[in-house]
């Protein structure tokens, strides 16, 4: 693992993360805390803990920083209650540090200190930087070491935290992009409510009936996250060296054609007045169609309950997968949300404690009843066998495209993710050049080009300063 070199390096990366970014689930909250909880008629059993730790006489304690707020903290503050309560070996405390920029930022202060958390809860985009940053025993350690069947996990999940065929970061809290519709217009507009749009070309065509039957076709946020999943769903890879994981990305591919076609038809159905646009919040795209202001829109996964909750039964709300080019045969989405690492600067005995903690959140029961209070997927497959979310997918039938999209991924770097230390950054530089196309003052082309060039510009210095 490669270690900082300097003081210098720490503070040219922090740059990298002071913009606030979305940790890919709405843009309205860093961490989709706001997703309303469903609480679920049973919580993980204190049996799920399956502790090796030696008893010793004083509880090993560590301590896990995150960044959930609202009912996904509440399942945090439960899920660590009842681990502390089903064994006297470890004790862990849960500590809020604020949006996921702020905690890392926060982190990259602790370092050289005794101060920092055993377990810190890190945003799939600051996966890059939590690699190169020397912090972390790679979870992949500790699987080695007792022969962890990471089987056990779903793979579409796990592939965006491996690197060099190692798990870095095991995923806590995931999800993805998909269609959200009105099936209610789109009975009005003569179109079929069970089968939503799959392409561009079909997305573009619906929404140009609806609009002509009295409700706006649909709206899409200004959201960094979506163009990143328009080009996976291409099975295209965002940047170079293999999406920055064969070696790390020295150029940007946002202005390639993945990224001027899929701009260049957001455009037209906008000029075409098919489509609105409501600006970068999903929080805005998600209240318009709500109220039926608009009749398809893209959210994360994690927002479902929240939507459907939201709509409240004045139409039906139908679900689909993220469109793609007719043109394209296959592809897939990128996971976003969390995954949780281990701080390498504590003593052995709080790093295996830590791991211990880790493999409890991945047992079936503890995802089922995290997916059942937050929305977010399950990690483990065997989740999907507990009653409580079976009887949560009853209650929320329009989940099951969320996973059946997730395993229809082929598992490409495309669809694993790109990574870069820069992607905070990179992330609103294509948010301006989006924001550009839609308000008519680039052509979709020169704003890519531009925008690849900002990028290039700053994975230069990360690079240079990363070594």
């Amino acid at each position: 693992m490669k270690k900082l070199r300097s003081k210098e390096w720490l503070a040219a990366s922090s740059v990298a993360f002071l913009l606030v970014a979305s940790a890919c689930g709405s843009t309205s909250a860093n961490n989709a805390g706001s997703s309303s909880a469903v609480q679920p008629s049973s919580s993980p059993s204190a049996s799920a803990s399956a502790s090796s730790t030696p008893a010793a006489t004083e509880p090993v304690k560590i301590t896990w920083w995150h960044s959930m707020t609202g009912a996904n903290e509440e399942a945090i503050k439960k899920i660590v209650s009842d681990y502390n309560a089903s064994q006297s070996n470890i004790q862990v405390e849960a500590v809020f540090q604020g949006s996921y920029d702020e905690s890392l930022n926060k982190l990259k202060a602790s370092m050289g200190s005794k101060e920092g958390p055993d377990i810190v809860q890190v945003f799939e985009i600051g996966s890059r930087f939590m690699i190169d940053s020397g912090y972390i025993t790679p979870m992949q350690q500790f699987i080695d070491a007792e022969g962890y069947d990471l089987s056990l996990l779903e793979p579409n999940i796990t592939s965006y935290y491996m690197m060099d065929g190692k798990l870095n970061g095991m995923p806590f809290n995931t999800s993805n992009p998909i269609l959200y519709y009105n099936k209610d217009a789109f009975k009005n507009a003569g179109l079929d409510p069970e089968k939503p749009p799959k392409t561009y070309e079909e997305f573009e065509e619906y929404a140009k009936k609806l609009t002509d039957s009295g409700v706006t076709g649909g709206s899409i946020a200004i959201y960094g996250w979506f163009m990143e999943q328009f080009f996976a769903n291409q099975n295209a890879e965002y940047l170079n060296n293999g999406n920055g994981r064969t070696s790390p990305a020295t150029e940007s591919l946002v202005n390639t054609e993945p990224g001027v076609e899929t701009l260049t038809w957001w455009k037209n159905m906008l000029d075409e007045k098919a489509i609105s646009n409501l600006g970068r919040k999903t929080a805005d795209t998600n209240a318009a169609f709500a109220a039926g202001q608009i009749a398809m829109t893209l959210d994360s996964t994690a927002g479902l309950r929240n939507i459907v909750n939201a709509v409240g039964g004045k139409f039906e709300v139908g679900t689909g997968f993220l469109p793609r080019p007719a043109s394209v045969k296959e592809g897939g989405v990128v996971v976003g949300g969390a995954s949780n690492y281990i701080l390498n600067n504590k003593p052995e005995a709080q790093q295996k404690a830590a791991w211990e903690f880790i493999k409890y959140l991945a047992t079936p029961a503890v995802q089922a009843y995290w997916n059942v209070s937050t929305g977010y997927f399950p990690i483990t497959k065997a989740a999907y066998d507990e009653q409580v979310l079976k009887d949560n997918m009853v209650k929320y039938p329009q989940f099951q495209t969320a996973v059946d999209q997730l395993h229809a991924s082929v598992n490409t770097p495309a669809t694993n993710g790109a990574m870069m230390g820069v992607f905070p950054e990179a992330r609103q530089i294509v948010e301006g050049a989006i924001e550009a196309v839609l308000n008519g003052q680039q052509e979709p082309q020169a704003a890519l080009d531009d925008a690849a060039k900002q990028i290039n510009e700053k994975l230069a210095t990360y690079n240079s300063t990363a070594k």
